[in-house]
This record gives C-alpha cells, sequence and structure tokens, in this order.
C-alpha cells in the first residue's frame, strides 16, 4: 500500500486555504467550503492509498472545485485564491486520470 502525499497534501491545502479565507475576510462559506472539499479530498486520497483504481471520489472533489473556483476566476479575475486554486484542481484532475490511462 502506497500512501497518496500528493492526495493528502491537496486536501491540506485546501483546507487551509478555506480556513485562511475566514481568518482574513470573516468569510464563513470559504471556511465551510475549504473544511467540506478539504475532508472529501482527504478521504478520495485515503481511498486512493488503499486501492490505487479507486479515484471516484477525489475525481469528483477535485472537479467540482476546479469547476466552482474556475468560475469565480473568471468572474473576478483575481489569482488568489480562484485561480490558485483552479489551477491546482486542473492538476489534481489531470493526475488522477492519468493514473487510470497508465
Amino acid at each position: 500500500m502506497t500512501i497518496d502525499w500528493l492526495g493528502f497534501g491537496y486536501a491540506a491545502a485546501i483546507a487551509i486555504g478555506g480556513f485562511m479565507g475566514y481568518k482574513r475576510k470573516g468569510n464563513v462559506m470559504s471556511m465551510v467550503a475549504g473544511l467540506l472539499f478539504g475532508s472529501l479530498s482527504a478521504y478520495g486520497a485515503f481511498r486512493l492509498s488503499n486501492d490505487p483504481s479507486d479515484i471516484k471520489i477525489s475525481l469528483i472533489a477535485s472537479g467540482s472545485l476546479a469547476t466552482v473556483m474556475g468560475v469565480r476566476f473568471r468572474k473576478s479575475g483575481k489569482l488568489m485564491p480562484a485561480g490558485i486554486m483552479t489551477g491546482l484542481s486542473l492538476l489534481m484532475v489531470l493526475r488522477l486520470l492519468l493514473l487510470i490511462v497508465l
């Protein structure tokens, strides 16, 4: 069993980003979304660590976050946090799809 360190790191980045959004701006929705998507991503990384072909949860979480943050980035044009999270989420989706292909 190999541990999905990239998946757990991605999940931590999401959770920390949500907490920082709450801490800096007082945005409760940022914290809730960060904890929700971070938890889903961590669970997906756990599942991927146990079975390398089980990408469903991770793919749904990262794909959803890429879509939501991509729309926010397109509206605001701000690189932080929407652009960064869109890029990270798209990289995670690409990584997960490559795991299935290879």
